[in-house]
């Protein structure tokens, strides 16, 4: 589950309707709305990254919304977001890695020098 907190910001003139449109969205929550600014705190809940970001896409695009953009972000375990990981940088990979004996030695100012 990804859940996202977005900043919406509308026409000043427009917020309640789109508030309305952002209800009809699936998975977002309203928390705040601010009638004087045009500004609406979100939640979104997605299932995965890419479900997210078209949601914020769908957001983007609704009438009068002058700027959507995500201000934080929570993941759990997302398999696309794994699997895509490059098996170079897998945690297992590299904790079968020996570190280099030079990042072992003691760093001595003098002998450097």
């Amino acid at each position: 589950m990804n859940i996202s907190g977005i900043l919406v910001i509308s026409a000043i003139e427009h917020t309640a309707a789109v508030c309305e449109q952002l209800r009809s969205l699936p998975g977002i929550d309203i928390h705040y709305v601010d009638e004087n600014t045009g500004r609406i705190v979100i939640t979104q809940e997605a299932e995965t990254i890419s479900t997210e970001v078209d949601g914020l896409k769908r957001i983007r695009s609704l009438p009068h919304v002058v700027l959507a953009e995500m201000s934080s972000h929570y993941f759990e375990e997302d398999r696309e977001l794994i699997d895509a990981i490059p098996p170079d940088l897998d945690n297992e990979a590299l904790e079968k890695r020996e570190v280099p004996a030079f990042l072992n030695e003691q760093y001595d100012e003098k002998s450097s020098t």
